[in-house]
Parts: structure tokens; sequence; C-alpha cells
């Protein structure tokens, strides 16, 4: 499939354009929701499919790369995974490869024409998504990279139907939210907020995506909203 890159990455292909300075918004919302707590490790997931979360998830990593932080995207969707296709990069190697043991960490990263940014691959699909994210060499990998990266973003499955981003989540520093406008009900978003809460995983707010306002590519994403 044909991935039309300037969408995905408008905030590399187009700097000044409006829907790039709400990616920057919503880097500063999270960087003012993180005077209290330390948020490095950010997981962005959603309710449910198609609601741009990889896309938003990608444009988030190149704006704090952009400021200059070293950053890293890793693709944690191990069934519909995006950011090989996104960056133009293999994924013959990535984070499932690292994680049972066929790759180190150093040579499941590949480096991206952007600045700063870095990318980790989910790697080749495995049979048991849920059982290596949600496993303590995961939670070591991410340590290992802590070391290495100011920032990592990484992108989850959608939330209410695979318990891979809850799996997940206790190992990062807080959750992002992605609703699409029209589309997540709400009470699928209180259900996911729950599930977050019983796993204890802090969010830092959640993410309007309303592709019904004719911005740049039918794309528009509001600021992060506190919950």
């Amino acid at each position: 499939m044909k991935v039309d890159r300037s969408k995905r990455l408008i905030s590399k292909l187009k700097i000044n354009s409006p829907v790039t300075e709400q990616f920057k918004l919503i880097r500063k919302g999270i960087e003012f929701a993180g005077i209290d707590n330390d948020y490095r490790v950010i997981l962005v997931t959603s309710p449910e499919a198609k609601s741009g979360k990889s896309t938003i998830s990608a444009n988030i990593a190149i704006t704090y790369a952009q400021k200059g932080l070293a950053t890293l995207l890793i693709d944690a969707d191990m069934r519909k995974p995006t950011v090989h296709q996104t960056f133009l990069k293999s994924n013959l190697k990535g984070l499932s490869t690292a994680l049972v043991g066929e790759t180190t960490l150093l040579d499941s990263i590949q480096i991206t024409d952007i600045e700063n940014l870095s990318v980790m691959s989910s790697g080749p699909i495995p049979p048991n998504p849920n059982k290596l994210l949600g496993s303590k060499k995961m939670a070591k990998v991410l340590d290992d990279l802590k070391k290495q990266y100011q920032i990592i973003i990484i992108d989850t499955p959608p939330i209410r139907f695979v318990s891979d981003a809850l799996e997940l989540a206790p190992y990062t520093d807080g959750v992002i939210i992605v609703n699409k406008s029209g589309v997540t009900k709400k009470e699928d978003m209180f259900q996911v907020l729950e599930q977050l809460r019983m796993s204890r995983s802090p969010v830092i707010g959640a993410i309007l995506n309303n592709d019904k306002e004719k911005i740049e590519h039918q794309y528009y994403y509001s600021k992060k909203e506190n919950y």
C-alpha cells in the first residue's frame, strides 16, 4: 500500500502550515502537563481503528526532534505496523526482534532524514504481541532506551480491540488518547479511561482529530485536552 508522506509527515514537509502549528501546540501541552511529571516515554493509542493515531504519533515525534531533543518513535502496533512505510524504512528487524533477542537494540533502530529523530519499526509480526509488550524484557528495553533518548513516542493498536496498549502502558510515563470527531463515542472514551485507570497508567490527555475541517489535506488536530 502506497503511503502519502505529504499527509503523514506534514510537520517535516510543511513546517509553517496551520496543521504543523497544531502539533507544536500539542507538544507544548504535553510539556506544560509534565511540569510535575517527567513525561519522557509517551504511549499513543485510540479507542478505535483509523483514528489517525499513527500520523499523530509520527508528527509529535518530529516536533520534539525539531526542538533539538534526541527522539525515538517506536512502532508497537505489531498487528498493523505503519512506521516503516511512513519513513521508508525496512521492517525486517525492529521491536519484535529486539524483544526476542534476534537483534541488539542498536541494530533494531534506524536513523531518519530528520535531525534528532530515529525510529524503531515493529519488526516481523509475532504471534503473541500482547505477551511481548507486557514482558519484563519490554520494561528493560525502555529503561535502556531512556539512557539514549530524551523523548520516546510509542504508537500502539486501538485499546478497545486488543490488550496490547494496556499491557505496555504501565511501563510508560503517560498515555495520550486520540479521538476522531464524529466517530469516537463518549461511552467508548469513558471505557478506555476506566481501563487505563485500572492499569494505573496516567493519562496525559486527549487529542481530537477532526477530518471534517477543511484545513490542509482535511487534517486538523486540536490541542490536548486534560482529563
